[in-house]
């Protein structure tokens, strides 16, 4: 039964995109590009763009799928392509978790006056593990408890706004100076932007339980991406009014730590904190369902054992896949810096992305012709009306193709040699699991 409204569905994007993206690596992004960090936003918001209208057509074609980009990829490409995206993807999505909920630990050790990382470690894996307890409610009740959370914090984050552009002292100081690292700072930071969008593709995930379908999921993607560009905008000359560029580390607070730094009054400060600690909940959980979602639909399609793909009593929740990403998202929390975590969920996220460009075409030609393609329409499950179709096809693809190889560019070399790693074995993994099928091998001549 569909269950999940507009607002709900809309709730559950904004809160997986206004999270990280703001509270917590908006700092990151100025320190390594300066007011590069409004350059990479707006960049990666126009891409970002795309890719939501990309998803909203996928979406409403295949409005039965629970994978977002992974389903896309396997309904286009098959198990092979579909596999190395669905773990790639699903990995992306449980270092999400963790890198946000490292956020929630920061920002509330903070609040609380504690310096020590070690305190923000306890705290995001006790968030965590409160957010299981959310998820087995099911996907309904979770998009329900993100509604008020997102309206909470995008009222606090327009406070936090206007109080910067009009009490601050640098916004003009900052403009005036050229971007940090010149174009390599930029993409640096536009690696971290991107990671901040991510968020959307947990509609994507949830779309069979969406009213109205895929056009409704179609909708609340777009409405997500254009509502979080504007605020990530503004919130980057707020904290550039705040404070010298040059102020920001790889802090994992730094709305909070711009406003101690600029002697902002109290209570601004602890608004700010409690709407970055619901920030980063939201986020947290948004990132929680998506990854669930995905290893669920994995283990539906038959890529992981059926194990992962078990339900409640209640069948509200696949509770096996729900207890692995927080498995994954507190054992990742360990393995470094915010930025490296960041960076190596980007990853798999931009590979999905750039994949499901791939797909986009196949389908959409599939959906043109589909005298042609009756075998493929059918075993995909494509529907064929009812469909949103996104604009200036296929310019628009190609021109997010090329951006989202241009990103691979900013990467940090250890998160790249991760993320190449990661595919090669899952090709590895793939074919190991097939041969032990012992299916014949698909001969396929290219030329003749």
């Amino acid at each position: 039964m569909k269950t999940v409204s507009l607002a709900g569905a809309l709730a559950v994007g904004l809160g997986g995109i206004i999270g990280a993206g703001i509270f917590v690596l908006s700092g990151t992004m100025i320190s390594l590009s300066g007011t590069g960090a409004l350059i990479a936003f707006i960049m990666t918001g126009f891409v970002a763009v795309i890719l939501a209208l990309e998803m909203g057509e996928l979406v409403s074609t295949m409005p039965k799928s629970t994978g977002a980009s992974y389903s896309f990829v396997y309904n286009a490409f098959g198990s092979e392509l579909g596999f190395i995206t669905g773990i790639s993807l699903y990995l992306s999505f449980a270092a999400s978790v963790s890198a946000i909920a490292l956020g929630f630990g920061s920002y509330l050790a903070s609040m609380a006056g504690i310096s020590s990382t070690l305190y923000a470690h306890i705290f995001a894996v006790i968030l965590i593990l409160i957010l299981v307890g959310v998820n087995l409610e099911g996907v309904a009740e979770a998009a329900k408890a993100d509604i008020f959370i997102v309206v909470f914090k995008i009222a606090v984050l327009i406070i936090f706004i206007i109080f910067a552009l009009l009490f601050g002292k640098f916004l003009f100081a900052n403009i005036s100076l050229p971007p940090v690292n010149g174009m390599s700072g930029i993409f640096s930071a536009s690696v971290i932007a991107m990671f901040a969008y991510a968020g959307f593709q947990s509609i994507a995930t949830m779309a069979p339980n969406i009213k109205g379908g895929g056009r409704t999921a179609a909708k609340a993607i777009l409405m997500a991406v254009a509502i979080s560009l504007v605020l990530y905008i503004l919130v980057t000359l707020a904290l550039l009014s705040l404070l010298p560029g040059t102020s920001f580390g790889e802090v994992a607070d730094p709305l909070s730590f711009a406003l101690k730094s600029a002697g902002a009054p109290s209570w601004l400060f602890y608004l700010v904190d409690l709407a970055a600690l619901a920030a980063t909940t939201s986020a947290t959980l948004a990132m929680m369902i998506a990854g669930s979602q995905l290893v669920f639909q994995l283990s539906n399609d038959g890529l992981l054992p059926k194990y992962f793909g078990k339900t409640g009593k209640s069948g509200k929740a696949p509770i096996t896949s729900v207890m692995l990403t927080a498995f994954f998202g507190i054992s990742l929390m360990f393995t470094g810096n915010i930025y490296i975590i960041a960076a190596i969920s980007n990853f798999g996220i931009l590979f999905s992305y750039l994949i499901s460009g791939f797909a986009l075409v196949k389908i959409r030609r599939a959906r043109r012709h589909p005298e042609k393609h009756s075998d493929f329409i059918k075993n995909s499950g494509l529907a064929l009306q009812d469909i949103f179709e996104m604009p200036l096809f296929p310019y628009l693809p190609i021109a997010g193709i090329i951006m989202i190889i241009a990103f691979f560019f900013g990467f940090p070399a250890i998160a790249l040699s991760a993320g190449l790693g990661l595919v090669l074995a899952c090709i590895i993994v793939y074919y190991v699991m097939r041969e032990d099928r012992d299916e014949p091998v698909i001969k396929i001549r290219f030329f003749r």
